[in-house]
């Protein structure tokens, strides 16, 4: 079989066993085995994914994914993000909405110590929803909120998705971590402005003059100032992380190992666990989890290899470099797959598929790598709240209590104005790379 027509068929054989529901990193694999077998035959297609399976992890770099997957498992069930809930609600209290504007912030910062979108989504939707639905805010808003507001684990550093594009282009990590901070920030805020003028515009949406009296007197009977003081050991690890990393007293490995042991001991000298059996149920549900993103990310390399053996990327990429027409137009045009891609495929497969053939040619066209890591990102954030396989909308679906009777429908409903925000915080990005390579740049110097 001609090499470029069997990268054609690798990729069309992929969407198809996606579009059966074929768990992703299976496609991946199943995909690539058949395609290698055809141009290599299966011996060596067997070989090739061995050596995919062990090469491609055989990294230091690989021991961070774990180690911060357990980071944050002990975040969450050591009561962490109740913390930083509390402590945001309390300084939000004389805020219109101010649930709504604490739920947004709140995430960005427990995204600080757990990376995952999906988990922040889950765990605020557990957490938030129920005083939401009690004080009467609007439930389309509530759960548009927490579904999208979840997505900022995946920019706000340390990063599952981030860690990943830095395998896939081999890029530093720590640049890319900080690339993310201001893109983050920005984005919460630009959310936290969207809710304030939608509960202005329409007062029924934020709860009436008696409930927001309530809301006063709950976070009063607790103490503001309290409550506020209650995000420290958030606000520690972070630093810990980041500081770090960035002064380089830590690799970003060794920054996901302390991380995670100071959220354990952090969580253990605050009684969040009391029994050993509590701790080890958080590494048995990390374990799951790793092991799941171990398999696509493996699935996804091997894949990457065979894409890169059929010339289909090499190819790809001097047609388009060859193009007549301007840099951008090249820039928009991929990321309008990528865009595309988002809604019916989960990121790590959007890089596998994506990366090999549009990353040479945007180095090409000279676009920085790390600026262009955090467009990716926010595309899949994008992704991750648009129709039709929104994970953070899945997430935020299966947490929701059976009696509130909020369709997925519903849910992005509720993320439509967010997924405005986000579109035009990611054309600002794209206009002022400034933006994302300000921090990264100072911090190089």
């Amino acid at each position: 079989m001609d090499f470029l027509i069997a990268g054609v068929a690798c990729i069309a054989l992929l969407l198809v066993l996606m579009a059966l529901g074929m768990q992703i990193g299976l496609s991946f694999i199943l995909s690539g085995i058949i395609t290698s077998s055809l141009i290599l035959g299966f011996g060596k297609s067997v070989s090739l994914l061995g050596q995919a399976s062990y090469f491609s992890i055989a990294s230091p770099t690989w021991t961070a994914i774990p180690l911060f997957i357990l980071m944050g498992a002990f975040a969450s069930n050591g009561g962490l993000a109740r913390r930083a809930y509390d402590g945001v609600h309390a300084l939000m209290r004389n805020v219109k909405g101010s649930l709504l504007i604490a739920t947004c912030f709140s995430c960005g910062l427990f995204g600080a110590v757990s990376g995952s979108s999906i988990a922040t989504t889950a765990i605020f939707g557990r957490m938030a929803l129920p005083e939401m639905q009690r004080l009467k805010y609007d439930s389309v808003l509530s759960v548009g909120v927490i579904a999208s507001a979840g997505t900022f684990a995946s920019m706000i550093p340390p990063s599952m998705m981030m860690i990943i594009y830095a395998l896939f282009t081999q890029q530093s990590i720590g640049r890319l971590f900080a690339a993310g901070i201001v893109p983050g920030l920005m984005t919460a805020t630009v959310y936290a402005v969207m809710i304030n003028l939608l509960v202005r515009r329409n007062p029924k949406l934020a709860p009436s003059p008696d409930d927001e009296r309530k809301i006063r007197a709950h976070i009063d009977s607790m103490g503001s100032r309290t409550s506020a003081v209650e995000m420290w050991p958030v606000a520690l690890i972070a630093i810990v992380i980041l500081g770090g990393i960035y002064s380089g007293a830590f690799t970003p490995t060794e920054a996901a190992a302390v991380g995670s042991l100071l959220t354990l001991g952090l969580s253990w000298y605050l009684r969040a666990f009391r029994k050993m059996g509590e701790v080890t149920d958080a590494m048995r549900e990390s374990a799951n989890i790793t092991a799941m993103l171990f398999l696509i990310n493996i699935g996804a390399l091997f894949y990457s290899r065979v894409l890169a053996i059929t010339g289909l990327p090499t190819e790809l990429t001097a047609a388009l470099t060859s193009l007549d027409v301007p840099s951008w137009v090249i820039l928009w045009a991929i990321m309008a797959l990528m865009f595309f891609l988002g809604m019916i495929m989960v990121p790590v497969g959007i890089y596998a598929l994506t990366l090999p053939i549009v990353f040479p040619v945007l180095m090409k066209l000279g676009y920085d790598p790390v600026w262009f890591g955090v467009i990716a990102l926010k595309l899949t954030e994008i992704g991750s709240v648009t129709p039709p396989v929104g994970l953070n909308v899945f997430a935020m679906k299966g947490v929701i209590p059976k009696d509130m009777n909020v369709s997925t429908e519903q849910i992005y409903k509720g993320c439509m104005p967010f997924l405005l925000c986000d579109l035009v915080v990611l054309l600002l990005l794209v206009l002022m790379p400034g933006i994302t390579l300000w921090l990264p740049n100072l911090i190089a110097k």
